[in-house]
């Protein structure tokens, strides 16, 4: 039987008092993808980082050839061939793309020589079947192809082992595509490639073994071809799970909270005309570029509009600033967690109270603690964020969890309308469920929300009316009833118009 080229023995993980892996077992072979899925927190991070030895395991064995191994930090790793890429590529942004491929690299000569540096990296872009300039500086990269300068990074330093963590979660279809291609070629030429998605639609399609993992141990490991979607749901979230992309009934009423008409911002979209009911979810589709994004920066005071109007709960409002936008009862759940969303080396309970500190503070101004961690706990239960402690910085959560700390934040300030961005991007299919969810119980409770989302299965379990958006123009406004994929697919690629679908 071939040999591993690397090896997990009875991993264990221990962080104080929790433990983030239980024996955890995982043969890794050289030409074969291997796919790691589970929910957020389930471990797969620590996984990661004893494989590529930011952590030392608390106990058990690394193998690789099956010789037991101490990989002391990430260089003797990468020495090894064991090499990590992740859902946010690092490269430096002031180097161009042959500098970047090559900022590991110990080769003498390699760096002093530009001519030699660039034909190099011109051969390892080659090998992926990837066409970039390698001169180009890398801060004008798109996010596809800094992920392709990681990629060429590796294998400029002979990886053996080659982890993609959530490679496609900020990528478009296309590049999503051409990424999973990449992985394919890597593991025919002899690499073992683990890859770690959510999209479960992308382990059906390139993985020849899947790993499922739950609450930091291992649940089962099968050839792609003996595994189901539903079977493996079921093994991720530790139960059922039938009615994820089910359309619950509206609880829409004839009120309407917001309307919307010709809205515009210069060079960026314009003519968009909408209304919105209390108790409804509109949701927003289109491909990439589309600019609804856009649209809900505008509709929260980040980029204000430059015409059109805007009626909330009755009266005109011009939104120029996002306090503005607040103070009227307007919330936006960015994409970007990370740069809008939280602030990452701070605590969960500050988070958390962190859009509406002014009700945290005494007369004196010193912030009343004791309120905040009361709020910080009632939402830590209500949204089951897995931490066990609120003074936990939100950098170290998992990013289903991080989701739930920002939707608490916004919850707290008590909107009427919430516009989520991406409400479920990088999160695993039970953290989606529960997302899900809680847009469905604040709609309930009365408020209403704009969903903006790329996920087509969630925009039809979600809408109840469904905008979708085509390179800064409106295509128009679909039912829920008369909404399927092609329809939507049909108005976002400019083949159709409303009239034709209906």
């Amino acid at each position: 039987m071939e040999q591993p080229v690397l090896e997990l023995r009875d991993i264990s993980k221990n962080f104080g008092m929790t433990r983030a892996l239980a024996h955890m077992s995982i043969s890794l072979f050289p030409g074969e993808v291997h796919a790691v899925v589970g929910e957020n927190g389930a471990g797969k991070s620590t996984m990661i980082k004893i494989m590529t030895g930011i952590y030392p395991p608390s106990s058990g064995a690394l193998q690789v050839d099956g010789t037991t191994v101490t990989i002391s930090g990430p260089h003797m790793a990468r020495e090894k061939g064991i090499v990590a890429i992740y859902q946010e590529p690092m490269v430096f942004p002031d180097l161009d793309v042959a500098e970047n491929i090559f900022i590991s690299s110990t080769r003498e000569g390699l760096i002093q020589n530009p001519a030699r540096l660039r034909h190099k990296a011109r051969q390892l872009l080659a090998r992926v079947g990837i066409s970039l300039d390698v001169e180009r500086i890398a801060s004008g990269l798109t996010l596809a192809e800094q992920q392709a300068v990681e990629i060429a990074r590796a294998l400029s330093q002979d990886v053996r082992v080659l982890i993609m963590d959530e490679p496609t979660a900020s990528l478009s279809a296309h590049e999503a595509a051409q990424l999973r291609r990449i992985a394919t070629k890597l593991a025919e030429d002899g690499v073992s490639v683990v890859y770690i998605s959510h999209r479960l639609e992308e382990v059906f399609d390139i993985a020849h073994r899947v790993t499922v993992i739950r609450d930091g141990e291992h649940i089962s490991t099968r050839p792609v071809s003996e595994v189901t979607s539903d079977g493996m749901i079921s093994e991720m979230v530790g139960r059922e799970f039938e009615s994820l992309f089910e359309k619950s009934p509206s609880v829409a009423r004839p009120e309407v909270i917001l309307e919307v008409k010709d809205l515009a911002v210069d060079e960026i979209f314009s003519g968009v005309s909408f209304d919105l009911h209390y108790g409804e979810v509109l949701c927003m589709a289109g491909l990439v570029g589309a600019r609804r994004t856009d649209i809900g920066l505008a509709l929260f005071g980040i980029h204000p509009a430059g015409s059109g109007t805007v009626s909330f709960k009755g009266k005109p409002l011009v939104i120029t600033s996002a306090a503005q936008a607040m103070k009227a009862g307007i919330a936006y759940v960015s994409e970007d967690r990370r740069k809008f969303g939280l602030a990452m080396p701070m605590p969960i309970r500050e988070n958390i109270t962190l859009a509406t500190l002014g009700e945290f503070l005494s007369r004196w101004g010193l912030v009343k603690r004791k309120k905040e961690v009361e709020v910080a706990e009632t939402f830590k239960k209500r949204l089951n964020i897995r931490t066990p402690d609120i003074e936990m910085a939100v950098g170290m959560l998992s990013g289903g969890n991080q989701q739930k700390v920002m939707l608490a934040k916004w919850l707290n300030m008590k909107p009427d309308l919430l516009i989520f961005d991406e409400p479920t991007r990088g999160v695993d299919v039970g953290a989606k469920a529960e997302v899900h969810d809680l847009i469905r119980e604040f709609v309930a409770a009365g408020g209403a929300a704009i969903v903006i989302s790329s996920d087509l299965p969630e925009v039809l379990a979600m809408g109840d009316r469904i905008l979708v958006m085509r390179e800064g123009r409106q295509m128009g406004i679909l039912t829920h009833e008369e909404a399927t994929q092609e329809n939507i697919m049909a108005l976002a690629t400019g083949q159709t118009s409303t009239r034709e679908v209906a």
